[in-house]
């Protein structure tokens, strides 16, 4: 059963599991057999709810879902007009410094297209196991937090890349060795990137709304097994 983190007349926040579909779609078109948010809430609450964004398929935490078709216009709004406020947590290879920005154009959904991408960063905590991976004796890890000031696609995954500190468990931009050794080390597939919090105006009540949820359990674990 999917949680419900929020919800009024208007709008839905969802905590979306990791490796779920939001919904399906022509990037998908190969994952037609999985469930997709939008029919598990379908079936959970027999009433179809309407996406205003999207998070990749390995990526967990906050999704908004306007609860009538004619409401989803005026959430996109506040996204396409950057009045939200989105922080992700993810876990990253490598010490990285205290706090940064990441000014690096992003490639849009046609290849050929970049896009200006923003995101800041401030780490959170480190971690260093005697686990080796490559030349080096012992392995080493930062908890991160990310505010995309832009939504490109993948931005967050390929800007963590970008500045060599790539997610831990991105099969696309990330590092294969230690992604293999977390699956071999700690029986994890899952990508470490949590969409944690969301904060906007409500386009409808006019009020601030402050939306967050917990993280996964496979995070729980993992994170505890680092220290």
């Amino acid at each position: 059963m999917l949680q419900i983190i929020y919800e009024d007349p208007y709008c839905i926040a969802i905590h979306k599991p990791n490796n779920v579909l939001v919904h399906h779609s022509v990037m998908a078109n190969n994952q037609l057999d999985e469930k997709s948010m939008v029919q598990m809430l379908m079936e959970q609450l027999d009433r179809k709810l309407y996406p205003v964004h999207r998070l990749d398929r390995k990526t967990s935490g906050i999704v908004l879902f306007a609860t009538k078709k004619e409401y989803v216009k005026n959430f996109q709004e506040l996204f396409l007009n950057n009045l939200i406020e989105k922080t992700y947590i993810g876990l990253i290879r490598g010490f990285i410094p205290e706090s940064g920005t990441i000014d690096s154009p992003v490639k849009g959904r046609d290849a050929n297209n970049h896009k200006d991408a923003l995101t800041l960063y401030e780490r959170i905590e480190t971690f260093t196991i005697p686990i080796s991976v490559g030349p080096y004796k012992n392995s080493r890890y930062s908890l991160v937090r990310l505010q995309p000031k832009t939504g490109r696609l993948h931005q967050l995954r390929i800007h963590m890349n970008k500045i060599s500190h790539p997610l831990i468990g991105d099969a696309k931009y990330g590092d294969r060795f230690h992604n293999r050794m977390f699956e071999k080390e700690f029986q994890n597939e899952a990508m470490f990137l949590h969409a944690k919090t969301l904060s906007f105006i409500h386009p409808f009540t006019l009020e601030a709304i402050e939306l967050e949820t917990d993280f996964p359990e496979n995070w729980k674990r993992i994170i505890n097994l680092l220290k």
